[in-house]
C-alpha cells in the first residue's frame, strides 16, 4: 500500500529548497543496519513501497525493518496540452524531501550477509545515490537476532529451532494421562489427597 497523509492543512505547497544536509534522522537508530542517501531528492511513495517489497523478503523470517521518511509533500501536475496560466495544478503524487545524510530504512535482526544484500538492492530503488552503515553500539549494548534468523543456513535454507517438545505414545488421546506439572501431580493423586485430610 502506497503511504499518503490521511490529510493535510493545504492540499498544494510550495516546491522548496533540497540544499544542505540532514542534521535530523542522520543516525541509525533502530536497527542494526542502514540505509542512507549520498544526495538530494524527491523520493516518491512508488519508490518507497518497491524498496519496502525488497527488505520484507530478506525479513521474513525472523527480524524487523524500519521505513525513517514519510511522504508527505504533494506534487502538482497539470492536465497535457494545457495552456499557460490558470492557477496551480491538481495534486498528482506524494513524495518525501531527501538531503544527504538522511538514514532511508534500517534493518535489523537478521545476518549481516542477508542485511546488506536487502539494503543493496533497496537502494536501486532510489534516484539518488546511496550507502550502507552499520551502527555503532555502546558498551554492553547489542542487537538481539531473532531465532529463526539463526537458523537459516547460508545457502538460505532454513531449519524450524522451535522444538514441539516429547511425543508420547498414543498421540493426543493419551495427552490428558501425563502430568501437567511436577507440583500438581496427577490428577488422581491430588484428589487422594484430598480425601485423606477431609477424612
Amino acid at each position: 500500500m502506497l503511504l499518503q497523509p490521511k490529510r493535510t492543512k493545504f492540499r498544494r505547497v510550495h516546491r522548496g529548497r533540497r540544499t544542505g544536509e540532514a542534521h535530523r534522522g542522520n543516525k541509525v537508530s533502530f536497527g542494526e543496519y542502514g540505509l542512507i542517501a549520498t544526495g538530494n531528492a524527491w523520493v516518491t511513495s512508488n519508490q518507497l513501497e518497491s524498496a519496502r517489497r525488497v527488505v520484507t523478503r530478506y525479513t521474513r523470517r525472523g527480524g524487523k525493518y524500519w521505513i525513517r521518511v514519510f511522504p508527505d509533500k504533494s506534487v502538482t501536475k497539470k492536465p497535457a496540452e494545457t495552456r499557460m496560466g490558470s492557477g496551480k495544478g491538481a495534486p498528482d503524487h506524494w513524495v518525501a524531501v531527501v538531503l544527504p545524510g538522511r538514514v532511508l530504512m534500517e534493518i535489523g535482526g537478521v545476518r549481516e550477509d542477508a542485511a546488506r544484500e536487502a539494503l543493496r538492492i533497496a537502494g536501486h530503488k532510489f534516484s539518488m545515490g546511496t550507502k550502507i552503515v552499520k551502527r555503532e553500539f555502546l558498551e554492553g549494548e547489542t542487537m538481539v537476532m531473532g531465532a529463526k534468523a539463526l537458523a537459516r543456513n547460508e545457502d538460505g535454507s532454513f531449519e524450524d529451532p522451535i522444538d514441539n517438545g516429547p511425543e508420547f505414545e498414543g498421540g493426543a488421546d493419551n495427552a490428558a494421562d501425563v502430568p501437567a506439572t511436577e507440583e500438581g501431580g496427577s490428577a488422581s493423586g491430588n484428589h487422594t489427597n484430598q480425601e485423606h485430610e477431609g477424612a
